[in-house]
């Protein structure tokens, strides 16, 4: 089969970016497959190639309403029409139209909580399904668990409605991770096709600070003297709002982006960032898989990352064009703790599980009994899924062990931080990587002496030679 052909016929390409060809093969031979391709290589023409060419529809189920939104919008423009996005904030009448012609599109986004509702349960049963791709799939093991236990339901619901092959995307996943999407999909053997997660064109710095106004300082300066577009990533959404305020003081085209925003002012605020009026995004984790904009320069971390695959992931969103980009994290010993605050909030501690437990075994509603037992939303959710599938102890004993999976992956992420050694190597490392040869402008560890092209601030746009929203609908109206 002349793949380079369909490529070019049909989507425009001369020829696959690395791992590509090869997963799309496996996924033509209907082979169950996990594809570790770092962030930029073009991870969903590993489903819409092979899609295209399949008899019936492609089910890809994707973390984040922004992401799978962008990807349909995307797959439109390049000219597939029978793509959807179906979630849950359309309106009612919009979805129950959607569900009616389901059989109709080739391309159905759906978010994992919407495998659990009965409607669209049924339209699937109707339906043709020749794939179903995980996007993001690291979600099963960082999110699954502690945040959205409906991605631990995505292999049992698989089982019930037939078993099409499964096609798992990633940018990163340790063996652990591996482990979990392969367990929680209920995978047959699959094939992994991994590829270096090394991204030469980023410089990775650390920056060791004494508080938290210095932090803020560094940043202004930083911004003030270097070139962007960036990103800048906080521990809280107030943090992200106070750094968008203080640039915008000092005249930085930036907007704070976070899950306390309005969906449709998080969608103009994106596309302001996409479409260049927004140089800086001062944001919160809930900011970047939905992103697809190849020329970001800088990607600051404001504080320290939970775990080195979520260090990894935020970092590779610059430099996607492959010019060079740099990754700096501002540290200070307090982190460590705020951050360990941060990750076990959400967990549900024991006195509450046995009262939540106790309060449902003696009749009260579940609503109810989360209210008596001062139960946050997502603390009840993960609950739920538990008491669908083990008894008390065992609860208690695995939400133990991931509390403390979670402290050893912020331990291995201060490692990174402060371990003194050559920190793309160590990042590496932590995925299973030796590391190539260091490029010339590796880390504040190995020495940073040719970063001139940061401080070249000619070659973006001035503010003066953007094009703004009114200009830019009468240059396409007329």
């Amino acid at each position: 089969m002349d793949l380079k052909r369909i490529l070019l016929d049909r989507f425009g390409y001369e020829n696959f970016r690395p791992g590509q060809e090869e997963v799309i093969r496996h996924v033509l031979d209907k082979r169950d497959t996990i594809a570790i391709l770092p962030t930029g290589m073009g991870k969903s023409l590993c489903y819409q190639l092979p899609g295209s060419m399949m008899e019936g529809s492609v089910i890809i189920i994707s973390p984040l309403v922004s992401l799978m939104e962008d990807q349909a919008m995307r797959m439109r423009q390049s000219g597939e029409k029978r793509v959807i996005a179906l979630n849950s904030f359309l309106p009612y009448s919009e979805r129950q139209r959607i569900l009616g012609q389901l059989q109709n599109y080739k391309f159905i986004f759906i978010s994992p909580e919407m495998l659990s509702q009965e409607a669209f349960g049924r339209q699937l049963n109707r339906m043709r399904i020749s794939l179903v791709v995980i996007d993001e799939a690291h979600c099963i093991s960082q999110w699954g668990f502690d945040f959205r236990p409906d991605y631990l339901r995505i292999g049992d619901f698989l089982k019930l409605k037939g078993r099409p092959p499964l096609l798992a995307l990633t940018a990163t996943a340790d063996e652990k991770v591996l482990n979990d999407i392969q367990q929680y999909l209920q995978m047959e053997k699959p094939i992994v096709q991994r590829h270096s997660l090394d991204r030469p064109n980023i410089s990775y710095s650390i920056v060791e600070v004494n508080s938290p106004l210095e932090k803020t300082a560094w940043i202004k300066n930083r911004i003030a003297q270097t070139v962007g577009p960036g990103i800048i990533y906080a521990a809280s959404r107030k943090r992200a709002d106070e750094l968008a305020i203080e640039l915008q003081l000092e005249g930085v085209a930036v907007q704070s982006y976070h899950a306390g925003k309005e969906q449709d002012d998080r969608s103009i605020i994106q596309e302001q960032f996409l479409n260049g009026d927004l140089e800086w995004i001062c944001a919160t984790n809930a900011f970047g898989m939905g992103v697809h904009k190849d020329d970001i320069r800088q990607v600051i971390h404001d504080h320290l990352p939970p775990a080195v695959a979520a260090y990894i992931q935020e970092v590779g969103r610059a430099g996607r064009d492959g010019h060079p980009a740099a990754a700096s994290l501002l540290y200070m010993p307090t982190d460590e703790q705020t951050t360990s605050y941060i990750i076990q909030s959400d967990l549900p501690r024991e006195e509450e599980i046995r009262y939540y437990h106790r309060m449902l075994t003696e009749g009260h509603s579940p609503g109810s009994a989360s209210e008596l037992a001062s139960l946050t939303e997502t603390g009840k959710r993960v609950l739920d899924y538990y008491m669908e599938h083990y008894p008390l102890e065992e609860i208690l004993l695995r939400l133990h062990g991931l509390s403390n999976e979670k402290n050893e992956q912020l331990r291995q992420m201060v490692q990174l931080v402060i371990g003194g050694a050559c920190i793309r190597q160590r990042a590496l490392s932590y995925f299973g990587e030796a590391g190539r040869n260091k490029p010339v402008e590796c880390c504040s560890i190995c020495g940073l002496d040719h970063v001139n092209w940061l401080y070249d601030k000619s070659i973006t746009k001035s503010a003066e030679e953007k094009v703004s929203w009114d200009e830019r609908i009468t240059n396409l109206l007329g």
